[in-house]
């Protein structure tokens, strides 16, 4: 297969490209925009009370759902605000509604609380404007961003000449903010990664045209990718967070580059072995193909895992990576065969020392003590990785994507602001509704419910019920003790608050406990259940697909028990660096997902390509050891060059400012080294030594092929800095 690949390539490599490209052509044209979404009770299904609350209070209760934004008034040189100032901030508040339009996200901007009374701190210095969302309006989508920035501009037109600072926070704010932050980080990481790519390969290849192949191929292939993605996500509504589109850059060139690394050490082999360019391509193509076939099938159903997730965030995010992954695999197989037979020998200009077979020297000496002492290096390797494994137990999960904001942005300074003048908990009361079952509803039996709502821990104030129109629905507004946003918020009314709403609900009638602690506390709920379901699934299935590569059922279970505890350690090591050292109170929910995922997938990358070198050595007529040592000697330079580059180009997310994407670029780079540099070039190749012939049972694939069938070829894996 792979062979016939390699033939069509080489033989019609400009009809290949043109496809290509005309495929590019044809799904921008065509295909809709990639859309994200900002809120977290999209990610989440119609079952969790949070949704039921949120759907009950759109229905009965049309622009009183969560503020969509907070206007923050106060003196520019910090006193207290005098008659004159609140009688500016009336007239500001009841001009800009009109001001904005009927269109926009903005019903009203109200400056007394549910209680009649001003929403002024009590030190007299702040001033709050809430703004509620109009009919129809979601809050989170890009038309509420775009009056969002409009508002702002606005209030500075309707602010000019007065001694106010106004400034604007909540959730479209921050949502504008977040996108904002999300574009520019998207930007920064786009250029830090193509340039660590293009430093990486001149060092490896010295080739001017090698640096900016895998630029030419990833753009045509990113072009393709993402519009497959846009119609998925629209076929399926399915809904993806803002963080998608960064996340697919660094997918596409690490795995992308990491593809035509494995493509290129093989075509340099054949010529140095003195083919010609085409058959050269068909040879190295036959060799690679399967490798590359393999590990791109392990990260594609790894990532198809995620559908059976109960969250929309990652239902999305899978079939995502997964199609970004599919296409970036079928041009390994296709396109960059094609674009080497165009080039030829010329692929490696200026450089002449490809010709010379390296000589292999560090790795050789590492192969050969790993080979005479195997457990050594499996217990120190193994150790390492245990010792970090500990420290995921101390794992905090956070459910707020706002917290990764920059703190320079407009939102975070004036929640910063905010909080420095009203209690935690006044920024976003937690709606609690109460819909009977049959009949209307007793304010009587609604004072008692609100009394007790009181008395419950974590909350500070209730506010009188509200009755829907038609009777049957109240919503009661509660302040908190703690921040909406925090761990204690989320405790609170995922235990004490829903209790007591649940059992102090009027007979006949059902109690709902909404608002973002409410959301945030189904997501907990939900994550623990992906964790049973997810987790095991993409470990079953790819251990699947490494029985069927190596023709074992034993290899698969170590190698996948190497990968778990990689996953641990590099969790262990996150945990370590941004909680203990960094000071953090929790990292973002999905984090443990992203890091199982993509250190599962792509550390069996690494896990393949030196256990199928060590199988090749063994076929030679190696015994364990020594397979183990040559298979180091070998493979131990590929796996390095692409876990530098793989790990590179998720380090790259650290650039972007925003923490999410800093604790997720250290995580998954660190968790790349980890399989690259400890697992696949040490721990896993010591144990397979350590095991013998026991780990190819039943298969044996180890065992010695007949003469004809052996490839006596020299053996090049290898790629040192230079060469």
């Amino acid at each position: 297969m792979f062979a016939s690949l390699g033939r069509l390539a080489s033989r019609r490599p400009w009809f290949v490209i043109a496809a290509w490209v005309v495929l590019a052509i044809a799904v921008v044209s065509l295909a809709p925009a990639l859309t994200t979404t900002q809120e977290e009770s999209e990610f989440l299904p119609d079952h969790y009370e949070s949704v039921q609350a949120a759907k009950i209070q759109e229905e009965k209760f049309p622009g009183a759902t969560t503020p969509a934004a907070l206007i923050i008034f106060e003196r520019e040189d910090g006193a207290a605000l005098t008659a004159d100032d609140q009688a500016t901030v009336d007239q500001i508040s009841k001009d800009l509604g009109p001001k904005l339009g009927k269109d926009t996200f903005v019903q009203q901007v109200a400056t007394v609380g549910p209680d009649g009374k001003p929403n002024i701190s009590e030190d007299g210095k702040i001033l709050l404007g809430v703004v509620g969302l109009a009919d129809g309006s979601t809050g989170f989508d890009t038309q509420a961003f775009d009056d969002a920035k409009a508002m702002r501009d606005d209030i500075a037109d309707l602010n000019d000449g007065t001694d106010l600072k106004v400034t604007t926070t909540g959730s479209v704010p921050q949502g504008l903010d977040s996108q904002e932050s999300s574009e520019q980080a998207l930007a920064i990481v786009g250029i830090a990664t193509v340039v660590l790519i293009v430093l990486l390969l001149a060092i490896i290849f010295r080739s001017v045209i090698i640096c900016l192949m895998p630029i030419v191929i990833v753009t045509i292939v990113s072009f393709v990718a993402t519009g497959l993605i846009g119609w998925a996500n629209e076929a399926f509504d399915l809904k993806a967070d803002s963080s998608i589109q960064t996340i697919l850059v660094v997918v596409l060139y690490g795995i992308g580059t990491d593809y035509i690394l494995f493509f290129l050490f093989r075509y340099r082999e054949r010529l140095r072995l003195g083919e010609d360019t085409k058959t050269a391509v068909v040879h190295a193509l036959e060799r690679a193909g399967e490798a590359i076939a393999s590990a791109g099938g392990a990260v594609i159903v790894a990532f198809l895992a995620l559908l059976l997730s109960s969250l929309g965030i990652f239902k999305a995010i899978g079939p995502a990576l997964a199609i970004a992954v599919a296409v970036t695999l079928l041009a390994a197989l296709t396109l960059v065969p094609a674009v080497v037979t165009v080039l030829g020998r010329g692929l490696f200009w200026p450089s002449k020392k490809w010709r010379q077979e390296p000589k292999s020297a560090r790795f050789g000496r590492i192969g050969e003590n790993l080979g005479r002492r195997p457990g050594v290096f499996a217990a120190a390797s193994g150790l390492l990785l245990a010792v970090l494994a500990v420290f995921a137990f101390g794992f905090n999960p956070s459910f707020d994507f706002n917290s990764s904001l920059p703190d320079d942005v407009e939102s975070t300074e004036a929640l910063h602001t905010f909080q420095d003048h009203f209690a935690a908990g006044a920024s976003e009361p937690v709606p609690v509704i109460v819909q009977a079952e049959d009949g209307k509803l007793d304010e009587a039996e609604l004072q008692t419910f609100g009394d007790a709502l009181s008395k419950a821990d974590g909350v500070a104030q209730v506010y009188p019920a509200t009755l829907s129109d038609d009777g049957t629905t109240a919503q009661v507004s509660i302040v908190l003790d703690s921040d909406p946003v925090s761990d204690q918020a989320l405790q609170d009314v995922k235990g004490p608050i829903r209790d007591a709403a649940h059992d102090a609900a009027p007979d006949g009638a059902e109690a709902f406990v909404g608002g973002t602690p409410g959301i945030f506390a189904d997501l907990q709920s939900a994550m623990v259940r992906d964790y049973k379901v997810v987790f095991p699934v993409a470990a079953l299935v790819i251990m699947l697909i490494l029985a069927l590569l190596l023709r074992s059922l034993v290899a698969p279970l170590y190698l996948m028990a190497a990968v778990g505890l990689s996953f641990a350690a590099t969790l262990g090591a996150t945990v370590i660096v941004f909680q203990y050292i960094g000071g953090d109170d929790g990292l973002i929910f999905m984090l443990p997902i992203y890091i199982y995922l993509f250190v599962t997938a792509l550390g069996t990358d690494y896990n393949i390509l030196m256990i199928a070198r060590l199988r090749e050595e063994a076929r030679e007529g190696k015994e364990p050891r020594p397979a183990a040592a040559e298979a180091l000697k070998h493979a131990g330079p590929t796996i390095a060059a692409a876990g530098v580059i793989l790990a590179g180009t998720f380090a790259s997310l650290m650039l972007s400012g925003n923490s999410l994407m800093m604790s997720m670029g250290f995580a998954l780079s660190f968790g790349i080294f980890i399989a690259a540099f400890v697992m696949a070039m040490f721990f896993t190749p010591a144990l397979t030594a350590l095991i013998g012939h026991a780990a190819w049972w039943p298969g044996h694939g180890d065992k010695k092929a007949p003469k004809e069938l052996v490839d006596e070829s020299p053996s090049s894996e290898d790629v040192p800095v230079g060469q």
